[in-house]
């Protein structure tokens, strides 16, 4: 196992133990992020903060591994988000949906690129629209 797969298992365990500043120290200070949602994040603060928005809203969130990938600096992992929404979802214009109670398993891909023991690059994927139909905000897919 080589260092961005150490790193990547290391983000995610912090990230769904909600140790939000044990995440910022593994994201390089001026890390990038692509999220579906939100766009481009840039800085550590701003990508734990999409990330803790996720954990305030699903306090109960796991993430169950399909498969993990490396090769040199990047890692890749492919499974499903799973969580119960009972806290509030921010939405990409600042405001704050209200919990829906629902829960939700969704399939996800992340990429990271590492260097020097850090993050610098962070690709979130997933479908927006299979989300926003399991939380009832849409028509399911």
């Amino acid at each position: 196992m080589g260092e961005a797969r150490e790193v990547m298992d290391r983000l995610t365990e912090v990230a769904f133990s909600k140790d939000l500043e044990a995440l910022k120290e593994l994201y390089a200070p001026d890390a990038v992020a692509e999220t579906p949602d939100e766009g481009t994040l840039r800085g550590r603060d701003q990508i734990v903060a999409w990330v803790g928005a996720f954990m305030i809203a699903f306090p109960d969130a796991s993430y169950e591994l399909t498969r993990g990938y490396e090769s040199g600096a990047n890692a890749i992992d492919e499974g499903d988000f799973v969580g119960t929404n009972t806290g509030p979802l921010p939405t990409p214009t600042g405001e704050s949906m209200p919990a829906t109670g629902r829960g939700v398993r969704i399939r996800s891909c992340d990429a990271v690129t590492v260097e020097g023991g850090l993050v610098t690059s962070h690709r979130f994927y997933y479908d927006q629209m299979d989300f926003l139909g399991q939380l009832g905000l849409a028509p399911e897919a």
